[in-house]
């Protein structure tokens, strides 16, 4: 995947709350590239059971902290774009903050 600042953040979302192994940047004299590394479980079926992307280019989804839904009844994330960075929901409504919602992982 070409890499940016964005996928760089979203990326690292997804080490972080265990649903991806790992991620490395590969530089290539331009912008660069991510390697993703997926996570499986014993029975070899994947960690990332369904992916969804919400905000479009052509039809941007805001929420405030208070309207943030819970992605599967709290059992997947919401990846949000806030003025403090891109986090997952549970930390927007940690720091009170709402923005755009970027992806549902579950």
């Amino acid at each position: 995947v070409p890499a940016s600042n964005v996928k760089k953040a979203i990326a690292q979302i997804l080490v972080d709350e265990g649903y991806v192994k790992s991620f490395q940047l590969i530089e290539d004299g331009k912008q660069g590239i991510i390697r993703i590394t997926l996570k499986y479980t014993d029975g070899k079926s994947p960690v990332i059971t369904g992916l969804r992307r919400v905000s479009k280019p052509g039809l941007r989804i805001y929420s405030s902290c208070e309207d943030m839904p819970k992605v599967r009844k709290g059992l997947g994330i919401a990846i949000v774009s806030t003025s403090k960075g891109i986090m997952t929901d549970k930390k927007a409504r940690e720091l009170n903050v709402g923005g755009e919602l970027l992806a549902f992982v579950w």
